[in-house]
């Protein structure tokens, strides 16, 4: 294979493409990361709030959840294939794994010739093993995309700009921009602005077709975006004004501490309060800089600079809007800076631990062996933590979902107040709420709801009960306080409405089914 070098970036030939060898190692990284997502991401989780969501649009188990206007669609058209015809969580996680797998291998492929294959290998290797990558790789949610997105469009960028006839790397652009434009249009705009940037104010850097390749991506995702803001949510400057509001004021917010303490497996830090975590879980973050700074130099000595320079002007863009515009954080925000920096981070190392000719560095190589070893351990505890978490509290919700049917709370349903929408995924009712981000329904029309079929609203703990439930009927479950309404029956009267099972598991009802309005003590 030949490869021209220069402080651009290499030159990789269409023979040489066509004569690259399979990349085995980096095949080898992506299959671990499936095996590992199976092994360590229980399939059997049990889906999250925001999952639900997603999942609701396109399922057949529950009406679609509310569909608040920061978010986009192109997690349900991601889990449609299984979705749409299975509500099996463990055959979504395998398929999410195994896709996230080829997604991984992709986009370090695109990078052949760029960097040593050690490098994409080293790369994938370190991505991979973050424990916010393994936990959100099987799920239902869309940053883990976005980084995929995001690394494969700067990969394929790079090889139009060095070879203009390589069709497959336009392609590639365009599939890379549009990706993160279905996921998350605001992240594909950061994400690809250093890269319009260059093809628009830089006479070298200029290929009209690469161009057009990724406006149209872009365009096919934030265009989907804008008509459905049109449609459904009062036009483009409301759908920008609710999202901002609903992310609390999007503006001058330094999150960077905030990112900081949700390393510790905090998945939704908001608010996002209490001491930093123990040192050991957020060393690393305070590495990359030096790492990026010390590839930027390898880059610059290897005659890559300019590959490398994209990949960290990119994670820098990827990465401004959750560190400085807004007040909260969420590790899966920070995936795609994370993917863009980790083959420049893969370089600095290597570089670290081999000499002249490929020597191995016997002690600096030792620190860093040990240095990975221990930040691999501290992933490990993080994860395992966060999973278990996180499975406890989907098992509670299933739990609180088959009491609801136990008593008579089954479709057609509805389901309103704190913690509804993913209960009501799996009790398969509707939610509604008459106020906050997911306001979708009004006092009354839950009311007149109630008359037809079962109603609850959950309670978070210390809260209250909505003001219509306060006069029902209260009864017990574990963790809750049941406030049943009132059913009508065939007499034209108000009754108790609960369905009592008997000893032989049959029920006794009354004329109508009941609504119940759920007041949750604890977890």
């Amino acid at each position: 294979m030949r490869i021209s070098s220069s402080d651009a970036a290499p030159v990789v030939t269409p023979v040489a493409v066509r004569a690259a060898p399979f990349l085995a190692p980096v095949a080898a990284v992506a299959g671990a990361f499936t095996l590992a997502q199976l092994l360590l991401v229980p399939p059997g989780m049990g889906l999250g709030w925001d999952e639900t969501v997603y999942v609701s649009q396109v399922s057949p188990q529950a009406p679609a959840a509310f569909f608040s206007a920061p978010r986009a669609r192109g997690v349900p058209l991601l889990v449609a294939p299984i979705a749409a015809w299975s509500s099996s969580t463990v055959l979504l996680r395998v398929y999410l794994a195994v896709l996230s797998g080829l997604g991984l291998y992709l986009a370090l492929r695109v990078w052949r010739g760029l960097f040593p294959v050690r490098v994409l290998a080293l790369g994938g290797a370190l991505f991979a093993s973050l424990w916010m990558t393994l936990f959100y790789g099987p799920q239902a949610m869309p940053n883990h995309w976005v980084a995929f997105g995001a690394l494969g469009c700067a990969g394929c960028f790079l090889r139009v700009r060095n070879d203009p006839s390589d069709r497959a790397a336009l392609w590639g652009a365009g599939a890379g921009t549009a990706l993160m434009a279905w996921m998350r249009p605001t992240d594909a705009v950061w994400v690809t602005l250093p890269l319009f940037a260059l093809l628009v104010g830089a006479r070298r850097w200029r290929r009209p077709r690469l161009l057009v390749a990724m406006a149209a991506g872009l365009g096919t995702g934030a265009g989907a975006w804008v008509v459905e803001a049109y449609a459904q949510y009062g036009g483009l400057a409301q759908r920008l004004a609710d999202a901002s509001r609903i992310q609390g004021g999007l503006g001058w917010n330094i999150a960077v501490d905030d990112q900081l303490r949700s390393l510790v497996g905090r998945t939704l830090c908001r608010p996002c309060t209490g001491d930093l975590p123990n040192p050991a879980v957020i060393a690393w973050w305070f590495v990359l800089p030096v790492l990026a700074a010390l590839a930027l130099a390898v880059a610059l000595r290897a005659g890559r600079a300019t590959a490398t320079s994209v990949l960290l002007v990119c994670a820098t863009t990827a990465a401004v809007p959750y560190l400085f515009l807004i007040g909260y954080a969420a590790p899966r925000f920070m995936l795609p800076a994370y993917a863009l920096l980790a083959l420049p981070v893969a370089d600095a190392l290597l570089d670290l631990v081999t000499g002249p000719g490929g020597a191995w560095r016997p002690v600096v190589g030792a620190v860093v062996v040990l240095g990975l070893v221990g930040h691999l351990a501290v992933q490990f505890v993080v994860l395992t933590r966060t999973v278990e978490r996180s499975t406890a509290s989907h098992r509670n919700w299933d739990r609180t979902a088959a009491e609801l049917r136990r008593l008579g709370v089954r479709p057609p349903c509805l389901l309103t107040g704190d913690f509804s929408i993913p209960i009501a995924y799996y009790a398969g009712c509707a939610s509604a709420h008459t106020h906050g981000n997911n306001a979708n329904a009004t006092r009354e029309g839950i009311l007149r709801t109630a008359e037809r079929i079962p109603v609850a609203a959950l309670v978070a703990p210390g809260g209250r009960p909505p003001d219509f439930a306060l006069g029902w009927p209260t009864r017990q479950a574990p963790g809750f306080r049941l406030h049943v309404a009132p059913t009508v029956g065939a007499d034209g009267q108000r009754g108790d409405g609960v369905v009592e099972e008997k000893g032989d598991g049959s029920q006794e009802t009354p004329a109508a089914k009941p609504s119940l309005t759920l007041s949750k003590t604890g977890r």
